[in-house]
């Protein structure tokens, strides 16, 4: 471990350092002038379209994509496309329908919907959901970052808790500072950076490949590593095309339209138009981007493939993350000159830090502004909720450490975090769209429909988790969280009075 980051040379050490300093004085610098609540959570509501649609892909893809969708195409081939036509379908759809549902009145996230249509039981039901989705999901998040860092910065396994704390810390800096609005435009400079990265692996690997791309698509498409579609319908592997166009079109509206990670992103711009327009160009952008990392993962297995003195030392797998997920960090480090793999490095870095700072940023409002707030009696000057908003950022980034450091030896928290998502998001999905059906009702029916969901989701992994492929979760948990919840209304509708006769 300790050679990797020996090969990190000094220009590879002054990106990295640059970059980090950068970052955070950027994420300060924007940081001024916070007054209240509103500048801290909604940025104000002035950050342009464009900025906020950055900040969307980038909150989405974490490290783990930069990693985990070369090593997909590296040890299999195309199909995960098909699921990316359903992230484009899905943020349509909300653009249209939900977005301007967002923006009547001013709310913080999307569980004040639910209370408008069924009472404060149904937002406080949804946001407790979030927080302990949430936080489960960034925690486990941060540690499986850390494994490939762990290995590029040459740390010993019981050093990882160093690359938790930079991490987490680095984030929480600006955060802390700066609010979502800080968040939003360093999310957005993230994005470009780990964009950069993988644009630059796919012209610099031809080039160390004797016949460049013409024996990339030859070696590749004769091995069936260009294959994408998959026409045949199928609840369990592999990726097919129904799972794109129904399955991950329910994941994403869900993600993205019942889900304060992206929703608070969404909330900070002025107005309908523009809300819409920030969905519209994160589709735009998403399905290009995952090409381009699928491709990656397929220049690597090239370029192993013809350069066979090079074996590829993989460590074993862990939980939460595969051998092939090393392969690319593998290359950076030794493959890569000086210089530009201190600019790969940064684009992991990059997209580690947007997944953290998004996270506390959401955590932060929903258990401030749908929770505390709601239940303080007495009304408190907006610096006093400001105040408590920058407590809750650090109480959740404490929380965030722990997680991250309790999933390094507990297995199956890593695997029960990563089903979580699949597990509360069809319950989420199926209240807000009930909530936009019903228009009003009573909570109990919903608040039971996302309870009842969430357990009937949990039996569903535990024992047909392999009948049954994630992309699949939302779309059952949300038709489960509106039948359980159409049933009980029935019941519990009050009985019209009627005039006895005189």
């Amino acid at each position: 471990m300790t050679a990797a980051a020996h090969r990190l040379g000094t220009g590879d050490w002054l990106v990295i350092i640059l970059y980090l300093g950068g970052i955070i004085a950027f994420g300060v610098w924007l940081g001024r002038g916070q007054k209240d609540t509103r500048d801290y959570f909604l940025g104000g509501r002035n950050i342009p379209w464009w900025g906020v649609g950055l900040a969307i892909v980038a909150t989405e893809t974490s490290a783990l994509t930069f990693i985990g969708v070369p090593a997909m195409a590296y040890g299999g081939d195309h199909t995960f496309i098909q699921i990316i036509l359903g992230y484009v379908i899905a943020r349509v759809i909300l653009a249209v329908v939900l977005v301007p549902h967002y923006f009547r009145g001013e709310i913080y996230s999307p569980y004040e919907l639910l209370q408008k249509a069924f009472g404060p039981a149904a937002r406080r039901t949804a946001a407790a959901i979030f927080l302990v989705a949430a936080t489960l999901a960034a925690g486990v998040r941060v540690y499986v970052t850390c494994i490939p860092v762990q290995l590029m910065f040459g740390l010993r396994e019981d050093q990882i808790l160093w690359a938790i704390l930079l991490f987490v810390a680095l984030s929480l800096t600006y955060t802390y500072i700066g609010g979502v609005k800080a968040v939003i435009w360093t999310d957005a400079v993230q994005f470009l950076l780990f964009l950069a990265g993988g644009l630059f692996t796919l012209f610099y690997i031809p080039g160390l490949i004797d016949g460049g791309w013409q024996r990339v698509w030859g070696d590749a498409g004769a091995a069936g590593k260009l294959h994408w579609f998959n026409p045949h319908f199928s609840l369990a592997k592999p990726f097919n095309l129904w799972m794109g166009l129904v399955g991950a079109t329910f994941l994403v509206m869900s993600s993205h339209g019942a889900d304060q990670l992206i929703v608070q992103r969404v909330l900070a711009c002025n107005s309908v138009r523009e809300g819409r327009r920030a969905l519209i160009l994160s589709a735009v952008i998403i399905l290009p981007m995952m090409l381009i990392f699928l491709l990656a993962g397929t220049l690597l297995w090239v370029y192993y493939q013809a350069h066979p003195e090079f074996p590829i030392p993989l460590p074993e797998a862990r939980p939460g993350i595969g051998k092939n997920d090393y392969v690319f960090p593998i290359f950076i480090i030794t493959a890569m000159p000086v210089g530009f793999r201190g600019l790969l490095i940064v684009a992991i870095l990059s997209a580690a830090m947007s997944s953290v700072s998004a996270a506390l940023a959401a955590l932060a409002s929903v258990s401030t502004m749908d929770v505390l707030k709601p239940l303080l009696r007495e009304q408190r000057e907006e610096r006093w909720y400001l105040g408590l908003s920058r407590v809750s950022t650090l109480g959740w980034a404490f929380l965030l450490v722990v997680v991250a450091l309790l999933t390094r030896h507990v297995a199956s928290v890593l695997n029960a975090a990563f089903a979580l998502n699949g597990l509360t998001s069809g319950a989420m999905l199926g209240a807000m769209l009930l909530a936009l059906f019903w228009r009003r009702g009573p909570g109990v029916p919903v608040v039971l429909g996302m309870v009842g969901s969430f357990a009937a989701m949990l039996f569903l992994t535990l024992q047909f988790r392999d009948q049954v492929f994630w992309p699949w979760y939302t779309m059952i948990g949300c038709l489960l969280t509106m039948l359980i919840a159409a049933v009980l209304r029935r019941i519990v509708r009050p009985i019209p009075q009627t005039t006895e006769p005189t």
